[in-house]
């Protein structure tokens, strides 16, 4: 079962177990990771799971499709070249040990 580590911006560290297809988003949710609010329950139609992907792990996840993600990244304050939603980051065991920075504040 692959892991997350998610990252408050104080620095701490929520480390969950994540069943293998599962979302990061549905992951911090069900792991009760605060800062991760998944508005639009993963239909990437909100920002409220924006995470700044770990350059470490930003190949193996790649980058915010520019259909669907870049848009509403476009509204996240603070979104980065390495910002993703975390609804759209599927766990496989290749991302095990994935590192996910989170923002001060969700919109």
């Amino acid at each position: 079962m692959p892991t997350i580590n998610f990252i408050e911006a104080d620095g701490t560290e929520h480390l969950v177990n994540v069943p293998e297809g599962t979302s990061a988003m549905e992951a911090a949710l069900q792991n009760s990771v605060p800062g991760i609010d998944g508005d639009c329950g993963g239909q990437a139609a909100c920002a409220t799971c924006h995470v700044f992907v770990d350059t470490n792990w930003l190949e193996r996840t790649g980058r915010a499709g520019p259909e669907l993600e870049r848009p509403m990244l476009d509204l996240a304050e603070g979104a980065q070249e390495n910002s993703r939603l975390a609804c759209q980051i599927k766990m496989t065991d290749a991302l095990d040990g994935l590192v996910l920075h989170m923002p001060a504040q969700q919109f």
